[in-house]
């Protein structure tokens, strides 16, 4: 399953499905350097940081506030 760090809470980071719900996952439990905005795959037995999606979205994102913006 993807997630999307939303937020982090205490010792919780909130990250947001794909159906727009949230789960909280234990900030221990992510990877070292992970952070708002990131994607996250949670494996069976690993959680790691998908770089590609996360600068996909980081793009995506960038692209909608520059078209804002003009």
């Amino acid at each position: 399953m993807r997630v999307i760090i939303d937020r982090f809470e205490g010792k919780y980071a909130v990250c947001e499905k794909d159906d727009r719900t949230t789960i909280n996952i234990e900030i221990s439990k992510l990877p070292d350097g992970a952070k708002e905005g990131d994607v996250i795959v949670l494996g069976k037995e690993k959680i790691f940081i998908d770089q590609s999606a996360t600068e996909e979205r980081k793009n995506r994102l960038k692209k909608v506030m520059d078209e804002l913006w003009e």
